[in-house]
């Protein structure tokens, strides 16, 4: 099959290469997916880097991709709740890094896979599982309710635009920080823009003068910010500052799951949750798709074709 790889950390440009690699082998209790599209995010290029090389095992050559969409080739013993034709999407994180989804083939574990609505299309469905279950996850554990009123920091980012409409979808008031360039894009999706940087806990008090419920931090070092503007009783978190657990937040780390992963398809197959897509690449040109991705100005997912 074909696949991206790269046999040595570095930058996306200088060390991914297309080439031929073995049809993975489906292991009891896991899937093949014929993939058709894979998502780009930050963690990719992060691990190319090499920046978490002392938390996971890898074994080169390397294919990156932890987002995946397409088409159940072929079911391992023990999995029942999938068969070959089935369209799936999933968080295909594993323990060790070898195997990715800028590949023409991947074994995913059922545990983490969900199915795909018929009127989801592949680019929102690939674009869906790490981004969408991060903020699921985050706001889940946060306890948001629809009587909330909820900050969401980096609300046009990839994870917050999802974090935002979520919480919109529960019936949650919504403030979002973000840059004056992303803040008619926001109100699209019925959320408050604020611009971020000196001024914002002032700024949110004029939207909401008692201050907020829950705020949620996609985005990191805000917590001066939060507590400036949280309600007495409040809840806070951050997916990117793990002082905020000193500091009376929940520091949380996103994991795989189909049955979080299979609310977040339904959500976005009636419509109440978009999957923002910035840009697709073929995957001869993903190193192309990283970079942008590493860039730090998409507003939006940012996805592979791999499928013809």
């Amino acid at each position: 099959m074909k696949a991206m790889t790269y046999e040595r950390y570095g930058a996306p440009g200088d060390v991914l290469e297309l080439r031929d690699r073995p049809k993975p082998k489906v292991a009891p209790g896991e899937v093949l997916v014929r993939v058709s599209t894979a998502a780009v995010n930050p963690v990719d290029w992060k691990l190319m880097a090499g920046y978490l090389d002392e938390m996971m095992p890898t074994f080169f050559p390397v294919t990156p991709g932890w987002d995946v969409a397409g088409v159940v080739e072929e079911v391992g013993l023990d999995t029942p709740e999938f068969r070959p034709g089935d369209e799936v999407l999933a968080y295909a994180r594993k323990d060790f890094l070898h195997d990715g989804s800028f590949a023409e083939y991947l074994s995913v574990p059922v545990r983490a896979v969900a199915g795909k609505p018929a009127s989801v299309d592949w680019n929102q469905a690939a674009g869906l599982p790490l981004a969408g279950l991060t903020a699921y996850q985050l706001l889940t554990r946060l306890g948001l309710s629809g009587a909330d009123t909820v900050l969401v920091h980096a609300a046009s980012g990839g994870v917050g635009v999802l974090a935002a409409q979520l919480a919109r979808a529960e019936g949650a008031r919504v403030i979002g920080t973000a840059s004056p360039a992303n803040h008619e894009f926001l109100r699209g999706f019925g959320v408050e823009p604020v611009s971020y940087g000196d001024g914002l806990p002032e700024r949110v008090r004029e939207l909401a003068p008692d201050g907020v419920d829950l705020v949620a931090d996609f985005v990191g070092g805000v917590v001066d910010d939060t507590l400036a503007v949280l309600r007495e009783g409040g809840r806070h978190g951050s997916v990117a500052d793990p002082s905020v657990a000193e500091r009376g937040g929940r520091y949380a780390w996103v994991r795989p799951s189909g049955a979080d992963l299979s609310v977040l398809a339904g959500l976005v197959a009636e419509e109440s949750v978009v999957v923002p897509i910035a840009e697709t690449f073929p995957l001869d040109r993903a190193a192309e798709a990283l970079e942008l991705n590493q860039g730090g100005h998409v507003r939006g997912k940012v996805t592979v074709r791999v499928a013809a």
